[in-house]
């Protein structure tokens, strides 16, 4: 059942059985075979076969989703196997919003990685609501996302920052903003706290929007480890706001501890760990003074 469920995956995302038998280095009678079968098991037919290439029944269309998890189980089964001797290989897939995979994870990544170094790390950039999708369809173990559900890991701060010679010509909450797009937990935040503001740049990084607000196009709300060194340095300037240290709580979800390959279940463990909390600029200051 396995090969059936993944020909008839890859028949549906190539389009056509020519192009999922070449990636499949299959002849097209074996895979037309081996859906036959499928449909035998299944009782139904998943797949209609014409003239503009392979479209799915409504049988088809139930099963997708239910495919891609079973063939997701079987690979996160393949790969625990792999990494249950002694975290020498694996791989650990892991989900977090832009101010988590810049600022946040890299020095505690590397701390895992120096411990387990055969241990391959895939990162995928999301936001809040794409790494539970992710994380649903079996495509990632572990995602950092802004809620109060899951593991409690990491209460952020957003505070308001413009550039030095940027001069306020109204009250902030109609001032011009450059913030993120319209998924973003940021933004989210942002359109709460002022729901008047004037948006006038909808960027996709943190370090398009700090660029812009130093070059006085508008002020921003961001996370304070987002901007700690331009603060530190004098290129941003604080905007000071009663609303504002805006907390977020960061939390890690996934499908169960005892559902995580070991790889993952290692690196979760850093994560609640002291050690695997994140560091201000200050703290880390302090810690080099010390030694």
């Amino acid at each position: 059942m396995h090969d059936e469920l993944r020909y008839f995956v890859a028949i549906v995302e190539a389009g056509t059985y020519r192009r999922a038998a070449q990636r499949l280095h299959l002849t097209q009678p074996a895979l037309s075979a081996a859906i036959t079968r499928l449909e035998a098991q299944m009782g139904a037919r998943v797949l209609d076969r014409g003239r503009r290439g392979a479209s799915m029944t409504a049988a088809g269309e139930a099963l997708l989703p239910h495919a891609k998890a079973a063939l997701a189980a079987v690979e996160a089964g393949t790969r625990a196997v792999a990494e249950v001797e002694g975290l020498r290989d694996g791989e650990v897939r892991l989900a977090a919003g832009a101010t988590a995979c810049t600022y946040l994870l890299p020095s505690i990544l590397a701390q895992y990685r120096e411990a387990h170094p055969g241990i391959r790390f895939l990162l995928r950039e999301a936001s809040t609501d794409e790494a539970r999708e992710s994380l649903y369809a079996g495509d990632i173990d572990i995602a950092v996302i802004t809620a109060d559900e899951g593991e409690p890991w990491y209460t952020d701060e957003l505070i308001l920052v413009r550039a030095p010679d940027f001069e306020l010509q109204t009250r902030l909450e109609r001032a011009r903003f450059v913030t993120f797009g319209q998924r973003s937990t940021s933004r989210s935040l942002l359109d709460g706290l002022f729901p008047d503001a004037d948006v006038v740049m909808e960027l996709g990084s943190i370090a398009a929007v700090k660029g812009n607000v130093r070059a006085c196009i508008g002020v921003a709300l961001v996370s304070r480890h987002a901007v700690e060194r331009d603060l530190d340095q004098g290129q941003l300037v604080r905007i000071p706001h009663p609303k504002t240290p805006l907390r977020r709580p960061l939390a890690l979800v996934h499908m169960g501890v005892s559902r995580l390959p070991p790889a993952a279940a290692a690196l979760r463990e850093l994560l609640l760990s002291p050690q695997g909390r994140p560091k201000t600029l200050a703290t880390r200051r302090e810690a080099t003074s010390r030694s």
